[in-house]
């Protein structure tokens, strides 16, 4: 296994991982924001404001986009597994 090819290989878990955690962190942050600002507005400084409405979003998220990530994760096993051959065999 030459250096390339653990170059291309964390290449493409980081882009694997960027793409299956990317849209939940997105989602998280943006209501994570209008709650920030939401509770600026009214000066609530409640914790649990902010913490049910991220972990619900986040879920919904996970419902909806869930087929998608597992396609993309199990996609990128199998790549990894029938490279593994190649990778030893060097």
């Amino acid at each position: 296994m030459s250096q390339n090819d653990v170059m291309n290989f964390a290449k493409e878990a980081l882009g694997v991982a960027l793409m299956v955690g990317g849209p939940l962190l997105g989602v998280g942050l943006i209501v994570g924001l209008a709650i920030g600002l939401f509770q600026a507005m009214t000066q609530i400084q409640e914790q649990t404001l902010t913490f049910v409405p991220k972990i619900l979003s986040i879920v919904l998220v996970m419902l909806l986009m869930g087929p998608w990530m597992l396609n993309v994760l199990t996609a990128f096993t199998v790549n990894l597994f029938t490279d593994l051959v190649l990778y030893a065999r060097k």
